[in-house]
Formats: structure tokens, C-alpha cells, sequence
């Protein structure tokens, strides 16, 4: 038997370890784990009673902390990823700073191409479109895809912001601009920047941290004032109540606040809604652009 044969032979018993390997987590199951995964992660520690006197052992540990960080690789701590987490803001701006004025419209990603909210998405982005709007979506498939669809049949920019995720989320195919990031605060940023308005389309966990990142970067003036418009109300309908019944009647909301939400079942009155509110808003930059640059992170 050659040497050749015989190193075959060897490597069948034992598992060829993958590059990939060393950069996954001993947590994920077997997936890599993404970058807002490590940064979010803290190791656990030893609970202590604030009278509790320490071991020797934790007063030795504490001890040589210092000298442990001093030999630790500076490359995987979270100062490192301050680099990190820059280098991602700076290519978002450099790439979206050029845009038209744009709307972001968000939604499932599981809505399929036969829902009525899928043919709806495609007609509100694209009559935007024809108004002068680009469309900023989170780039993937469902609504997302719907709405970049509706951006191209409208002749305007459509753009896409993808997120890292331990499951794989591939760009949608109508995307003129697609965008890739690991921090979801980053690519939030992106959306609140550069987005006149926001349209919310029915979607599970994520379509309602993206609508309360918004009506709470308003309601405390961290940003302009702008539409943020529901789109089907027997969906929205619970939720509608729940704010109108219980937050503001326990007086956790004032009644502007609550005001901040439009509800529309109709593209065509979404986009009307988005054009007189930027019309609106672009009147008074022009009266008092001082003041607009104040209160807009815009």
C-alpha cells in the first residue's frame, strides 16, 4: 500500500477540520454565530453577596485580570469592535448619501408572492417611485422583495439593507443598491436617516421593533416629525386599540402620541399621506432651515 493510500486512509477515520471551525461558537448548534451574537454576549460569572467574603481563589483571579487582558488577542475584545461597528457606519453613509429622498417600507419576510399584502406592496412602491421617491427596504424576500419590485417598475432607486443573521437571508433580485450589515443599530440608523417616511406593512418581531424604534425617535424629538403609515387596518386593528384603550387611557402615551400612527388600506392615499407630509416638511426647511437642521438627524 503506497504512503498515498495509506494518508487516505488515515484522514477517513479522523474529521478534517474546516477553516471556518475555529469562528464558530461552542453555543450556536453548529452554526456560525453572527457578529451582533458577539458583541451582545457577555461570559457568565460567579454571583457574589455584597458582604460575602471573597475566596482566595476569586481574589487570585482578580488579581492577575490585568495580566491575562495584556496577553488576550485585542482583535476579538469589544474595543476592537468599535472599529468594527465605524467602518460599517462610514460605508453606509458614503453609499446612501447621494440618494433621492426615499421611504422605507418594511414587512414579513414571509409574505408570499400570492398575498394581497405582496401585490400592495408593489403598487405603494412603485406609485412612490413615480412621485420621486427612492425605497429603502431591509433587502430580502416577502414584502421587502415586493416593494424593491415596486421601485423598479417605477423607474426609481431601489435599495436594500441586509442583516447578518444565524440563518442565511439572500438579497432579493430588484435591488439597484444592495447593502450588507452585522449591527442591527447600524443598519436602523441607515432607515431613520435616510427614510421621509415609513411604511408598515403586515410582519412579525422585526416589522415592530423597526415601527416603535420610529414613533419613539419622534415622540422624544430625536427626529423630525415624519409619517409613519400602517398598512392594512383589520391587521393593525388590535394593536391600534391596545394603544388607544390601554396605553393612553393608563396615561402612558399622550394623545399626540397615539396620533402618530396612520392606518390606510388604500396605496394610492399612502402615497398622497407621504407627498404632503414632505411637501409640508420641505416648506418649512426652506422658512427656517436653521431649525429643520435642529431637530432632524436628517
Amino acid at each position: 500500500m503506497s504512503n498515498n493510500s495509506k494518508n487516505n486512509g488515515t484522514n477517513h477515520n479522523r474529521r478534517v477540520k474546516k477553516p471556518t471551525d475555529r469562528y464558530r461558537s461552542p453555543n450556536s448548534k453548529g452554526r456560525a454565530s453572527t457578529e451582533d451574537e458577539r458583541l451582545l454576549r457577555r461570559p457568565t460569572q460567579p454571583l457574589f453577596h455584597p458582604h460575602e467574603v471573597p475566596s482566595q481563589e476569586h481574589i487570585k483571579q482578580e488579581e492577575h485580570a490585568l495580566e491575562r487582558a495584556m496577553h488576550f488577542d485585542f482583535t476579538i475584545t469589544d474595543p476592537w469592535r468599535v472599529f468594527r461597528i465605524m467602518s460599517e457606519f462610514v460605508e453606509g453613509f458614503d453609499a446612501l448619501a447621494h440618494i433621492p429622498p426615499s421611504v422605507a417600507i418594511f414587512g414579513s419576510a414571509r409574505t408570499k408572492p400570492n398575498d394581497p399584502s405582496y401585490a400592495a406592496a408593489i403598487k405603494t412602491a412603485e406609485l412612490l417611485a413615480r412621485a420621486g421617491f427612492g425605497i429603502i427596504t431591509g433587502g430580502g424576500p416577502g414584502v421587502m422583495e415586493a416593494a424593491n419590485k415596486g421601485a423598479q417598475q417605477g423607474d426609481n432607486v431601489s435599495i436594500g439593507c441586509n442583516i447578518e443573521l444565524p440563518f442565511e437571508q439572500s438579497p432579493n433580485p430588484y435591488l439597484d443598491l444592495s447593502l450588507d450589515f452585522c449591527y442591527f443599530f447600524v443598519r436602523k440608523t441607515m432607515f431613520i436617516k435616510y427614510s421621509n417616511a415609513f411604511i408598515i406593512f403586515p410582519g412579525g418581531f422585526g416589522t415592530m421593533d423597526e415601527l416603535f424604534e420610529a414613533l419613539t425617535l419622534i415622540q422624544t424629538q430625536k427626529v423630525s416629525n415624519f409619517p409613519v403609515i400602517l398598512y392594512d387596518s383589520q391587521y393593525w386593528g388590535g394593536l391600534i386599540d391596545w394603544i388607544n384603550n390601554t396605553m393612553l387611557k393608563k396615561g402612558n402615551i399622550s394623545e399626540a402620541d397615539a396620533a402618530l400612527l396612520r392606518v390606510s388600506d388604500d396605496p394610492e392615499e399612502i402615497c398622497k399621506l407621504v407627498c404632503d407630509a414632505y411637501h409640508e416638511s420641505y416648506l418649512q426647511e426652506r422658512e427656517n432651515p436653521k431649525l429643520h437642521r435642529e431637530k432632524s438627524i436628517r
